[in-house]
């Protein structure tokens, strides 16, 4: 094709890597890319697919994409209130959060500084070659899934399912969809992506919790954590951002929405397990995740009462906090205080390496990555509100102002006496 001639001189992998892939076979460019840009002086006219492009023929993928997590993954990203005091680069550049988030939809205006990653689907069909076979593979999961927040590679692939599949999946026929695939052992597909659905979603989410809680004592742990989350506010009812993460899809908001994703997982289990060990497993895992959550609401209480009986002054954002006297960890690593900043670490490294440890079958990190840090951690929040304390009830003792002032001048003078 007329694209392909020129191409081949200026960016020669992207044709070769397009005409090794099936769609190299039935399509051209313009497909994607429209007929508008024909030369170098009209590049302004290329278009940027986004993910309806590529519903017009996989509609079925992407119908069941934008009902999923994933589809969302963009507005979820823009949602926490300090993603804007960020450098652009980190997140519409695409350097830090974005390079992973861009996986959610997104529209072809607003791109002015950062004109690529629009589609999403190439997260995981990299283009050009928009491999299936690749998009099977654990791999494919591996850049976003990994590392602080989120290691569900270093768990997968370390745990007895990702040795087996690191061991033995070379053997495996990734040309099979996954419906009729007959692996060894799970992968990230195989578990998150029954039969191929593109919604690609679990029971907990990406917060570890549901709004509907039959457990009484676990239920008041969760409003505490909820109240940090800023979902609700200081006397519980929901704030702005309840809609926010219902609409993100970030938590389950009914117990029959969370069961429902749980019978499914229940059933990719029982493929290798009885129904019995794989339904005792994950509520082994469930439990933990609430051991997690009465230390943590434990920590929250902590740093909330410190507001609340003015130990902690109030932060120069305190006008954006839904939910003071508590914290609010969404703003991350922005946080105005010490105390504040290992709450935040609590829940978004130690916590989530727990019950994302113990749902990935992998005791090492659920134990020492996870829970000791956790119980670590609220060793120091515990000790830190101590000091606190002490020291704004030293503030308080009559005479201490004094006191310090006048050993200050005991020291000026026992210092002029030896210099003299």
């Amino acid at each position: 094709s007329e694209c392909t001639d020129c191409h081949e001189s200026v960016t020669p992998k992207i044709v070769e890597d397009f005409r090794s892939g099936a769609m190299g076979d039935d399509l051209d460019c313009s497909n994607c890319h429209g007929s508008g840009h024909n030369s170098a002086d009209d590049v302004e006219n290329v278009k940027f697919p986004t993910h309806e492009t590529c519903g017009a023929c996989h509609d079925v993928q992407d119908t069941q994409y934008m009902e999923g997590k994933h589809s969302i993954a963009w507005a979820a990203m823009l949602a926490p209130p300090t993603t804007g005091d960020q450098p652009k680069e980190l997140m519409e550049g695409q350097k830090g959060c974005g390079g992973c988030h861009k996986i959610g939809a997104k529209d072809e205006t607003g791109w002015d500084e950062y004109e690529y990653g629009v589609v999403g689907c190439d997260n995981c069909h990299t283009r050009h070659s928009f491999s299936v076979e690749e998009a099977r593979k654990p791999e494919a999961c591996l850049p976003c899934h990994q590392g602080f927040d989120h290691p569900q590679w270093e768990m997968y692939s370390t745990s007895k399912h990702g040795v087996i599949y690191q061991t033995e999946g070379d053997t495996w026929d990734w040309s099979i969809p996954l419906g009729e695939a007959n692996y060894t052992a799970p992968t990230c597909q195989l578990c998150h992506m029954k039969d191929g659905d593109h919604a690609v979603l679990t029971s907990w989410g990406f917060l570890g919790v549901r709004v509907e809680e039959p457990d009484e004592e676990w239920m008041a742990d969760r409003i505490s954590i909820l109240k940090a989350y800023g979902v609700l506010d200081a006397d519980g009812n929901p704030t702005e951002r309840f809609d926010l993460v219902k609409n993100a899809k970030l938590a389950r908001l009914t117990m029959d929405e969370w069961n429902a994703e749980r019978e499914k997982m229940i059933g990719v289990c029982s493929q290798c397990h009885s129904e019995e060990f794989a339904r005792n497993s994950l509520e082994e895992s469930d439990h933990l995740l609430r051991e997690a959550d009465r230390i943590y609401a434990e920590s929250i209480e902590t740093v909330a009462d410190l507001y609340r009986d003015g130990i902690l002054p109030e932060p120069e954002y305190v006008n954006e906090l839904p939910s003071y006297p508590y914290p609010d960890v969404l703003r991350f690593y922005d946080q105005a205080t010490p105390i504040e900043e290992d709450l935040w670490l609590m829940w978004m490294e130690y916590r989530m390496r727990t019950f994302q440890g113990a749902f990935h079958a992998n005791p090492d990190y659920a134990q020492w990555y996870g829970w000791a840090p956790l119980k670590e951690t609220a060793v120091r929040i515990r000790a830190e509100d101590q000091r606190l304390r002490s020291e704004a009830e030293a503030h308080k003792t009559p005479g201490f102002g004094a006191a310090i002032a006048i050993a200050a001048m005991l020291g000026v003078v026992f210092y002029l006496r030896r210099r003299g």
